[in-house]
This record gives C-alpha cells, sequence and structure tokens, in this order.
C-alpha cells in the first residue's frame, strides 16, 4: 500500500494533549491494520498451524498432549507475537510517519505505547480468543484453559512491549527478522517458564496466585520501563538511518 492511502498522523501542535495523541496513534495502527488484514491474519495462522501440527508430528497420545498441552500452546503464541513484531514499526519507517512521530512534542514513549498497545490488540488479544479451542484439541481440562487464557492475557502484553524495543533497535537493518529473533527470544523465557509454570501448577491442583503475581509484575515492569526503552532505541535508529 503507498503511503498516499494511509492514514495519516496530525498531532503536531503543541495543545493536542498527551492522551488524544496516544488515542490518535492508537486509532490509526487499527486503521491501517484491518487495510491490511493479511498482516493480521499471517500470526493466528501460523498459530493455528503450529498446535495443529505439533502432535502429528511428535505424539497424539491424550496423556502426552495434556501434560505438553499449555507449552505448546505458549510456545505457538510466542512465535506468533514474534512473527509480526518486524511490522510494528517498519511500515511507519517506510512511509516517513515515523519520523514525524519522533518530532512531535508529545513525549515519543507515550506514543510507542500507544502503538504497542495497538499490536497486542491485534496479535494478543486474538490468540487469547482462540486458546480455548486450541486448549481442548490438546486435552487440556476446563481449570487449565482458564489458566491458560489469564497467563496469555496478562503475557502477551509483555511480549508486546519487549518486543517493542528489539523492533525499535533493529529498524532499517538487513536481515532484521533474523537479529529481532535472537535479541527477543532469551527476553522472553521468564514470561514461557512462568506461563507453563501456572499452568502446570493449576493441573496439579496448587495453588497459582503467587505465579500470577510474579506475571503481573512483570507486566508492571514492562509497561514502565519498555517504551521508554524503545523510545531511545527508535531515537538511535532514526539518526543512524
Amino acid at each position: 500500500m503507498n503511503a498516499e492511502a494511509r492514514p495519516t498522523v496530525q498531532l503536531a501542535s503543541s495543545s493536542v494533549s498527551a492522551l488524544a495523541a496516544m488515542k490518535g496513534v492508537f486509532a490509526r495502527d487499527m486503521k491501517v491494520a484491518f487495510r491490511q488484514r493479511q498482516d493480521l491474519l499471517n500470526p493466528l495462522l501460523f498459530f493455528i498451524m503450529v498446535v495443529t501440527l505439533f502432535p502429528l508430528g511428535v505424539s497424539p497420545e491424550v496423556s502426552f498432549l495434556s501434560q505438553a498441552g499449555a507449552g505448546i500452546l505458549w510456545v505457538a503464541a510466542l512465535l506468533s507475537v514474534l512473527l509480526s513484531l518486524d511490522h510494528l514499526f517498519r511500515h511507519d519507517f517506510d512511509d516517513g510517519t515515523l519520523e514525524q512521530l519522533v518530532l512531535q512534542p508529545q513525549p515519543l514513549f507515550l506514543l510507542v505505547l500507544a502503538k504497542t498497545m495497538a499490536h497486542w490488540m491485534l496479535t494478543g488479544l486474538p490468540l487469547v480468543i482462540l486458546a480455548p479451542v486450541l486448549g481442548v484439541m490438546v486435552h487440556l481440562d476446563g481449570n487449565s484453559i482458564a489458566v491458560l487464557c489469564l497467563t496469555l492475557l496478562i503475557g502477551t502484553p509483555v511480549l508486546s512491549l519487549i518486543g517493542a524495543i528489539g523492533a525499535a533497535l533493529t529498524l532499517g537493518l538487513r536481515s532484521a527478522g533474523v537479529l529481532l529473533s535472537l535479541l527477543i527470544i532469551p527476553l522472553y523465557i521468564p514470561v514461557l517458564i512462568f506461563g507453563t509454570g501456572t499452568v502446570a501448577a493449576a493441573a496439579e491442583g496448587a495453588a497459582v496466585g503467587a505465579y500470577l503475581a510474579l506475571m503481573g509484575a512483570f507486566l508492571m515492569l514492562a509497561l514502565t520501563l519498555a517504551p521508554f526503552a524503545a523510545a531511545a532505541a527508535l531515537k538511535i535508529s532514526m539518526s543512524n538511518g
């Protein structure tokens, strides 16, 4: 899609509040995404394909799938989010919109936060909605599916927030997708461990409050620090470009 067909950001006036600027960026990203439906469908199709093909490639036994199902779904969700991260800033960088955002009088980290939340709404939230159906496919019980959805609801925003840092750092580089994976996957490991561990504890009948509290702490920490780091990385990438 050419630049003329894409909605533009008009936030240059210093009288525009930070909240209004965030709403404008969020609404624009949502409109652009729904005009490029293939970018929306690719992570969801990848998520479904990984979960569907895993039993065929490893083992279709109910006992195995019920034990490994949470891990399968979490790994598939992590990879699906990772697949979509390269587009978080790429289109705006190519058509010059990102340069406008960097020059706005509003704090850049708030605009980055708005873009990241739009990314989660378009990528992470659909994964949470699909998780119950795929959870039944891998023979998880009702309680495990409920806890799985809760962990994904808390954890997928963390994946988007951390991923925004990597996407900003690799912006404009050749083979950015490979480098992005190398940078981000190690940072995703704690979220993956606690996400699957929470579901495993629920399946054994143990209390999951401590696990959920830790995942909530991850989310608060990511919300607090990741937008600042991503905004700084964007400025570095734009200055180097």
